[in-house]
């Protein structure tokens, strides 16, 4: 399949899972070589999960079809430009593409903050909506090491 084929597929899929009630409106593909090797759609309000995002959701399914958390080499194609979540997520499972239709602030525009946290990702940790506190920083940078000398 060619990356219009398979961005078609993601868009239908968003609007196909919206219109059964499953989630907002994002639908995700991952493929490589043009093979489909997992699908994702929005789940928040039907699993009452904020983490269910399409993408999210896509690259666990991946993940889990292929056994291993390295997507090397395979492309994400979403509906729309992945939040700072789910672009996190690509890089952790690092994905080598991102093929995506409607940007942030399309999303935005329906509602979807994800301007908001860009926005708040760029700001000083002390400037943030949401407090951050550091606490028992020896004792959480000691225990990797410990752990690693422990044989276990």
């Amino acid at each position: 399949m060619t990356d219009q084929e398979l961005m078609t597929e993601a868009i239908h899929l968003a609007k196909e899972k919206m219109v059964d009630r499953e989630g907002g409106p994002f639908g995700a593909i991952i493929a490589r070589d043009g093979i489909i090797v997992a699908r994702g759609w929005n789940r928040v309000t039907s699993s009452n999960d904020p983490t269910a995002h399409a993408e999210i959701v896509c690259i666990r399914n991946a993940c889990a079809t292929l056994q291993t958390f390295d997507l090397t080499g395979y492309v994400l194609y979403v509906n729309c430009e992945p939040c700072p979540m789910c672009l996190a997520a690509a890089y952790w499972a690092r994905l080598e593409r991102i093929v995506y239709g409607a940007d942030h602030n399309d999303a935005a525009a329906i509602g979807f903050a994800d301007g908001f946290i860009y926005a708040e990702l760029a700001l000083d940790k002390d400037k943030r909506s949401v407090q951050m506190q550091q606490l028992m920083v020896q004792e959480a940078r000691g225990w990797p090491h410990a752990l690693a000398g422990s044989g276990e």
